[in-house]
């Protein structure tokens, strides 16, 4: 296993993080995955035996029940072992019952750490902006849970970038600050590209990426017009949303062919480029049986080469748009690394001409 740093913080969290995203199963969650404790364990065994440190959950899991089983498997054995969870997201009826309100925030976290069995999150993010609830309101309740023992990091998950930098402005104590952001970012989806990476490299967030296989459409089981039967997706499920499935599929064409190469599938492929980007500290992975994630760790004993790297840049980049094109122009001279986050990926582009005007 590889362990990196989380942001500026010292600690070392593992390259793959295990998702537990399809544990419980319960209503909609169930076209994800189904698992119960039996075989939660087994497969939370074979992230460990594999050296994984970490583990991702969210109280709006199956309503609790993901957070319930995985704590059932990790009782009395979270020496060493880190979990992260979330809040912020529906989790019944009642007006208070979703939201970033001092009070939702206070109540859910403590009935987070009794599915959990824990006295402690390691790191807890925010699911979601609440543009309802001002952000000084959030951040002083996790501040006061971090005073309490009860969170040690906090960071926030898909967020816009100013709203990344609002609360990080706002932040009473060095504690409360944002350490982290858990985005959705992919070869294929690289819309974080323009804010959120360069943000991250500037501020010194870690990145955490959930889904970093699209649901599934990257790892080469799926081609154009064949879904995989018993896949999420051939039950109707829509998230990440793809806008150009020839571009998806193009990119697939490129991950195959690089695969073979390497003796993996594409989805190794899809997850070793992931590692090599910018500010990204861990890749959130889930798996139906102990053999998906024995393959995927396979990633970490990737390097992908120069000619590869081009070759997947090339498949998958997107357009720079402004201000990004004028800032490529004219500002390179002065470019930050949080900047090169960014710009690195667009060494032949030049908008304007030899000599532009613009």
């Amino acid at each position: 296993m590889i362990y990196r740093s989380l942001g500026k913080t010292g600690l070392k969290i593992s390259a793959i993080t295990m998702g537990t995203f399809t544990f419980g199963g319960k209503g909609d969650f169930g076209r994800a995955g189904t698992q119960n404790t039996k075989d939660a364990q087994r497969l939370v065994d074979t992230c460990l035996d594999y050296g994984v440190n970490m583990f991702d959950t969210a109280n709006m899991y199956s309503t609790g029940l993901s957070e319930e089983i995985l704590g059932e498997v990790l009782e009395g054995r979270y020496h060493n072992i880190l979990v992260t969870s979330k809040v912020r997201m529906p989790i019944g009826e009642g007006p208070n019952d979703e939201g970033l309100s001092r009070w939702h925030i206070i109540r859910e976290c403590e009935r987070s750490l009794k599915r959990l069995r824990t006295d402690h999150i390691d790191l807890y993010y925010m699911h979601e902006w609440d543009g309802t609830t001002p952000i000084e309101e959030t951040l002083s309740a996790l501040d006061y849970l971090i005073q309490q023992g009860k969170v040690r990091y906090v960071g926030c998950s898909n967020f816009s970038a100013w709203q990344v930098m609002k609360a990080l402005n706002a932040a009473p104590s060095y504690a409360s600050r944002f350490v982290s952001q858990q985005i959705h970012y992919t070869i294929e989806a690289r819309e974080a590209e323009y804010e959120l990476l360069p943000l991250s490299v500037d501020q010194g967030l870690g990145v955490q990426i959930w889904s970093p296989l699209a649901a599934g459409l990257l790892t080469g089981k799926h081609r154009r017009g064949a879904l995989a039967p018993g896949s999420r997706q051939a039950s109707g499920w829509s998230e990440p949303p793809i806008r150009d499935m020839e571009r998806l599929w193009n990119i697939v064409d490129v991950l195959d062919d690089i695969a073979k190469s390497h003796n993996v599938e594409a989805a190794q492929i899809a997850l070793a480029w992931l590692l090599t980007r910018p500010a990204v500290a861990s890749l959130v992975v889930g798996g139906r049986n102990s053999e998906q994630f024995t393959k995927n760790f396979r990633a970490l004993e990737i390097i992908l080469s120069e000619d590869e790297l081009k070759r997947l840049n090339d498949v998958s980049r997107l357009p720079l748009i402004y201000p990004y094109w004028h800032q490529h122009n004219f500002a390179q001279p002065r470019f930050s690394r949080a900047d090169k986050a960014l710009h690195n990926d667009y060494p032949d582009r030049h908008y304007g001409g030899e000599d532009p005007l613009i």
